[in-house]
């Protein structure tokens, strides 16, 4: 595991950035705003006495600090495996990680990328969760243009320039693909962050009777019309300083509540949109350790059953 004093010295600068820096990077993780206009304004900041450096480290992603499990790790088996997406697009492609020996089935877990594809930081959530006695599947959404390409800059280019619709068929065809898993249980959790967390609604409201258990972070909801169909459980974990996403939550409540739909809501204090990506400055530990251990528990009490 990455230690956690490596974590801790790397971002002791954030406490004093303000936090206008962190929703411009927001802004531009979503396209909201480009790379130019980023920069731009985060050089503003540098009259207050903040280098460009220190600004970028902490607010850039950083993969090295987001190894927690190491892929050689002999708890645990990981390869990339093919799956059709008919309608999608025709073939897709994962990280399939599980424990190294298995001897009665295991539940399954989709693990959704945000929206710059499969990056070593969703990986390494795979590698956790299989860490935990799950079969974890993490699709890459830009298999179809050659896969993650190493940077998110790039990466979010790709993501941008696809046709969503055939990303979400590709989701639902890999969920159904990790459910039938040799060695599964028949039940089937998802997880998600940003865009992924949207994802795990999408597929909350698509594929209701399929999925056992749904963990969107700081996702947006489905398309409005598709809302309804929704029958959960759901773990829902919000940022408090999220405010993009959290205006998007008040109405989808509503449905779950007229529905009678079983859901869980946090609102983490303090904490910004990605406070579980521990490869950036907006990462908190204590929050993401928080809202993981409920992750774990919410997947052990739903899917640790047989079919």
């Amino acid at each position: 595991m990455s230690t956690s004093s490596h974590r801790t010295i790397t971002h002791a600068s954030v406490r004093d950035i303000p936090q206008e820096a962190f929703d411009w990077y927001d802004e531009y993780a979503h396209g909201i705003i480009d790379r130019r206009e980023f920069m731009r304004r985060l050089a503003g900041l540098t009259v207050l006495g903040f280098s460009m450096t220190t600004l970028t480290s902490a607010l850039l992603p950083n993969y090295a600090l987001a190894e927690q499990v190491n892929f050689n790790d002999p708890q645990i088996k990981a390869s990339y495996q093919f799956f059709d997406s008919p309608k999608g697009y025709g073939k897709g492609r994962g990280y399939l990680v599980t424990p190294n020996e298995i001897t009665a089935p295991l539940p399954t877990v989709l693990v959704v990328h945000e929206n710059r594809g499969l990056n070593p930081y969703i990986e390494d959530v795979a590698r956790r969760l299989a860490k935990s006695g799950f079969i974890a599947f993490a699709p890459d959404a830009l298999f179809p243009l050659g896969g993650y390409p190493g940077n998110d800059d790039a990466g979010r280019t790709m993501q941008a320039s696809m046709d969503k619709a055939k990303i979400e068929e590709d989701f639902i065809a890999a969920a159904q693909f990790i459910k039938k898993h040799p060695q599964s249980n028949g039940k089937l959790g998802a997880v998600g962050f940003c865009f992924g967390g949207y994802i795990v609604n999408m597929l909350a409201a698509t594929i209701p009777d399929e999925l056992a258990a749904a963990v969107p972070f700081y996702g947006t909801p489905a398309a409005e019309s598709l809302r309804a169909n929704v029958k959960g459980p759901l773990l829902l974990h919000f940022a408090e300083l999220d405010s993009r996403v959290n205006a998007t939550w008040p109405d989808y409540e509503k449905v779950l509540q007229a529905h009678q739909v079983p859901y869980q809501a946090y609102l983490y204090p303090k904490v910004n949109h990605g406070f579980h990506n521990d490869s950036t400055g907006r990462y908190n530990e204590a929050m993401a350790e928080l809202a993981w251990g409920r992750t774990l528990q919410f997947f052990n009490l739903h899917l640790n059953v047989m079919a």
